[in-house]
């Protein structure tokens, strides 16, 4: 059932019980108001035709209109009736307690039979005057209100349909604009956004919402592409290179030594690949939030004097040095295999970027419960407009692919991957006086 429909039912059912209770309120309040001010002018009349009889010895000449009076003795038997019901038999019983208001459907009033509502009072001399009068004007009076109700109700209940069934219409016709432009929406046409309506409501609102949230797709969409474009560059280039010296060992006799160079240059070339794909796969693992982290008790100066270590023969072959600053007591809760990756990609990106004789420190402490990991080299820093996007994959400091500092981009995407995974972050800043620096921050 759509939307408009239900709407439209709910508030039929709604205006549908509210005038029902307010017909029934109303016509059951009326007849409560109409008996009592029957009830409180039977009572004056009374008072007034027990003077009257008790001067004159007979009742008042002047009855109003379908009104009327009987005298009763002790024992039931009619001592006097006004004219109106003049001949008629005891209108209430013998030994019915006064005063009583009591109701009959038919008693006949001027030759007409009709109901009547009586007040019995009890005099002094024990006889019982009984007053009354009729009651069908009232009851014509209530069957009109019914009838009114009746016919109102129903007509008041269609009106609400209608002006709810196109009120509804009208408030949803930027819906339907919106479902249409969605439905038309395409990857041919990324930059199409849902129209919003001029109404500052939740429409309004909710159209905003769902093209921000296109935006973030249409981004996201473009970072795979742009990640899957990088990757298909990166993996062409050693499988090239791998192929190229295939072919070329094959297409001519070979010494020993030039088949031992080709074959050293294919297993760089695999090694190359086998890196490449063990990152891809951290960064793929770490897109879907499932980078599996295994924290354990981990000496911090044994990490990261290791790590260094790894490193100790390429900064001497480079003439560069690397300074380690960690306290001995330093423990941490973390991942130490994701954390070593992360800091000896913060190390490689330091050592491709100082010139010989420059160096490269590394730092870790405790700050505010968190480890913080900090690598500093004296290379030439990095580029202002790499910094908003230093932690994406296959960014470089150089937008080209030379490669002057080698690598395939992919290390501070790493970095990033290992922080977020662990719950922290990652910073990438340029130190005053020259150079990179970059902070890692883990909860620990």
């Amino acid at each position: 059932m759509r939307l408009r429909t239900r709407v439209t039912l709910v508030a039929a059912v709604l205006v549908a019980i509210v005038l029902s209770a307010t017909g029934i309120f109303v016509y059951l309040r009326l007849q409560s108001e109409l008996r009592q001010s029957m009830d409180v002018t039977l009572r004056a009349r009374a008072d007034a035709e027990a003077l009257v009889v008790e001067r004159t010895g007979s009742f008042s000449p002047d009855q109003p209109d379908d009104a009327f009076a009987q005298l009763l003795a002790p024992d039931g038997s009619v001592v006097d009736s006004s004219n109106a019901i003049e001949g008629a038999a005891a209108l209430v019983p013998a030994g019915t307690r006064t005063p009583a208001y009591l109701e009959r459907d038919a008693v006949r009033i001027e030759g007409e039979e009709v109901p009547a509502r009586m007040l019995a009072v009890r005099q002094a001399n024990d006889d019982v005057l009984v007053v009354g009068v009729a009651l069908d004007d009232q009851r014509q009076t209530l069957a009109g209100l019914a009838a009114s109700l009746a016919i109102g109700g129903p007509l008041a209940l269609a009106l609400v349909v209608v002006v709810t069934w196109l009120l509804v219409g009208w408030t949803l016709r930027p819906v339907d604009a919106m479902q249409a432009e969605a439905a038309a929406i395409s990857a041919g046409e990324p930059g199409r956004r849902l129209p919003v309506p001029n109404t500052d409501d939740e429409l309004a609102r909710l159209a905003e919402t769902l093209n921000a949230m296109l935006d973030r797709l249409e981004e996201a969409i473009e970072r795979e592409r742009r990640f899957v474009d990088d990757a298909s560059h990166e993996l062409r280039t050693p499988l090239s290179n791998l192929k190229a010296g295939l072919e070329l060992a094959l297409r001519r006799s070979r010494t020993a030594d030039e088949l031992e160079a080709e074959v050293r240059s294919a297993a760089e070339e695999t090694d190359r690949l086998s890196r490449l794909a063990e990152d891809l796969l951290v960064l793929a693992r770490a897109d879907r939030g499932r980078l599996p982290i295994r924290r354990e008790r981990v000496d911090v100066a044994s990490l990261v004097g290791g790590t260094v270590e790894s490193f100790a023969a390429r900064a001497s072959e480079r003439h560069v040095g690397i300074d380690v600053r960690v306290p001995e007591e330093l423990r941490a809760d973390v991942d130490e295999l994701r954390v070593r990756q992360a800091l000896g990609n913060l190390v490689d990106n330091g050592l491709r970027a100082v010139p010989p004789g420059g160096r490269v420190s590394v730092s870790a402490e405790r700050e505010n419960g968190s480890l913080r990991l900090e690598v500093r080299d004296s290379g030439p820093g990095f580029p202002p407009e790499f910094l908003p996007v230093a932690f994406e994959a296959f960014t470089r400091p150089d937008a080209g692919r030379s490669r002057p500092y080698g690598g395939a981009g992919l290390g501070l995407a790493i970095v990033a991957a290992v922080a977020e995974a662990h719950g922290g972050s990652v910073r990438a800043d340029n130190q005053p006086d020259g150079g990179a620096v970059v902070v890692v921050s883990i909860p620990a």
